[in-house]
């Protein structure tokens, strides 16, 4: 799936993103996704094609995986969210909202199971049959300020 890309020079450039295989939740409709990542305990299964399945030799020693998605349903046409009652305008780059000009995802989620090209995971919030882009082992370290970052 060609991503287009515009540079400051105003040239249009192109990057490749191969999609590796897709992701399995509980969630049909965008109604259903949960609107955080906090808390979520919903099992979901990336499923890789088998083409790529040699490539998780090595991750059941793993506790917690990167996992990078395409929100294929996501507007791309917004750099702020609108205002409403309850919150305010921001910039997309300043959020987790799924609309923005490259809908990609990236989350941390626990390891649950391996079974062939299947990898059981928990607490992602996309639609099921979400374009899976490339999993990651997750690297934890401290930031030097009481947070962990990834």
């Amino acid at each position: 799936m060609p991503l287009s890309v515009k540079s400051t020079e105003d040239t249009l450039r192109t990057v490749e993103c191969v999609v590796i295989g897709k992701i399995r939740t509980p969630y049909m409709s965008l109604s259903d996704c949960p609107k955080t990542v906090h808390d979520n305990p919903a099992l979901c299964t990336l499923v890789l094609d088998p083409a790529y399945a040699d490539g998780l030799y090595g991750m059941e020693t793993e506790s917690h995986l990167l996992v990078l998605y395409w929100l294929d349903q996501a507007r791309r046409d917004w750099l702020r969210r609108p205002a409403r009652p309850d919150r305010e305008e921001r910039g997309v780059f300043t959020l987790r909202t799924p609309n923005r000009p490259n809908p990609i995802a990236a989350i941390v989620v626990p390891l649950v199971e391996i079974r062939g090209n299947e990898v059981d995971v928990q607490g992602l919030d996309c639609l099921d049959g979400t374009p899976l882009l490339d999993i990651k082992r997750a690297v934890f370290f401290d930031a030097g300020d009481n947070r962990t970052a990834v």
